[in-house]
């Protein structure tokens, strides 16, 4: 009997002990599970629901892990409120390391995107290796009525925004535009350009894709031929917008897939920002890397090779053209002349008298042909004159002069 009363004393002292070194122990990740912790403990009861809480997440991993994680890029701002001409101080965290950030002051919360927003004003910041920045922007009124926000966006990379509440005193103020009673429409899946690249685009022809996304409709009522907005930014500049209809109806509480062309300027190259605006509202952002159209640095080039070699070469054609002839001394200029000298002058000196160059030609030939030389007074003088027929040949008698010796043979 007195061992079961010490025994049931010894565990009402070990749960009141329990109960105050909770109450005296600082809120630590189990303390921050449930609410009821936050109350503290004020008897067995608070204890027992302790446990119930902990069963529930025994390690307590998981609430704390929920706890620490970040929500998202987040900006905060030193001042709700100045004026023209003025600084106001924005801090962020939670965005991504050495990202390149924007930040502008926006009108009507930016229903119409960067339209919206005092653009000139704007400034650029880099985040920390931990995703935080701090930096001041010049208040400035924005093109829009307010309310106003300070919008901060990624530049680069994956999407990434964030607004905060801010009032430019002294800028009027007017309702935000109501909602359309039509289709409500939202991206349900992050948009895709698909397509490709041909041969003229390397030689500087637009490049052109197509932004494919799905959209839901979220309201009661179908969204029938719906126009969006399709816009391209290059680098920090504001997108261009183009109007696109899209032709078909997106029945309430459905989704459909819609693809739209995207087509850029001559010769771009470099990162652009594809965005896709419905209603005002920005709905999804793409980027597109298009590459340098290397074709046109080829041509120029081959331009400035083929051009000044063709100069040079009609240059020295017109040189060549112009430059007077020269001939070679003691030549005959006249194939006439070198005819009268091949017959040997038969028309004045008789057909077979050859003197000078004429009769050394002759007997040049001769010789290289191994037959006997001209003028040598054999009978085979008749074959190198075709002219004359054997009748008609004069005889080598009267055709040798006195200066000539006969041959061995004799006259005939």
């Amino acid at each position: 009997m007195a061992l079961a009363r010490t025994g049931r004393a010894a565990r009402a002292v070990a749960g009141w002990c329990a109960a105050l070194a909770l109450a005296v122990l600082p809120a630590g990740p189990a303390l921050a599970a449930g609410p009821a912790l936050a109350a503290g403990p004020a008897s067995v009861g608070t204890a027992v629901s302790i446990r119930s809480a902990d069963s529930a997440d025994s390690t307590g991993i998981g609430t704390v892990a929920a706890l620490a994680a970040p929500a998202g890029p987040s900006v905060q701002l030193a001042e709700k409120e100045a004026g023209k001409g003025g600084t106001v101080t924005v801090t962020g965290r939670g965005w991504r390391p050495k990202a390149l950030l924007t930040l502008l002051i926006c009108g009507q919360n930016m229903i119409g995107g960067t339209n919206s927003c005092a653009n000139g004003d704007g400034r650029a910041v880099t985040t920390d290796a931990h995703g935080a920045f701090r930096t001041g922007i010049p208040v400035a009124e924005p093109p829009k009525p307010c309310p106003c926000v300070v919008h901060v966006a990624t530049v680069t990379g994956e999407a990434a925004a964030a607004d905060a509440a801010f009032t430019v005193a002294g800028h009027p103020v007017a309702p935000l535009p109501e909602e359309s009673t039509g289709g409500r429409l939202t991206v349900l899946a992050p948009p895709r350009l698909e397509g490709g690249s041909g041969l003229l685009t390397w030689f500087g022809a637009p490049a052109q894709r197509q932004l494919t996304f799905t959209v839901g409709n979220l309201g009661p009522e179908p969204a029938r031929d719906p126009v969006f907005q399709v816009g391209t930014a290059h680098g920090v500049f504001a997108p261009k917008w183009e109007d696109q209809q899209w032709r078909g109806t997106v029945p309430g509480g459905k989704k459909a897939e819609i693809k739209l062309p995207v087509e850029l300027a001559a010769g771009a190259h470099g990162d652009y920002l594809v965005s896709l605006k419905y209603g005002g509202k920005v709905l999804a952002e793409q980027p597109w890397g298009v590459g340098r159209p290397w074709g046109v640095t080829l041509f120029w080039v081959l331009l400035c090779l083929v051009v000044p070699t063709a100069v040079f070469r009609a240059g020295m054609a017109v040189v060549d053209r112009l430059r007077p002839r020269r001939t070679a001394p003691g030549r005959p200029r006249t194939p006439a002349s070198a005819t009268g000298k091949r017959t040997g002058k038969s028309s004045g000196k008789g057909p077979g008298k050859r003197t000078g160059k004429g009769a050394r030609r002759g007997t040049g030939q001769g010789a290289r042909r191994g037959g006997p030389a001209a003028g040598s007074g054999t009978p085979d003088d008749t074959a190198a004159l075709p002219w004359f027929t054997p009748d008609t040949a004069p005889s080598t008698t009267s055709t040798t002069t006195s200066t000539e010796r006969p041959t061995s043979k004799g006259s005939t």
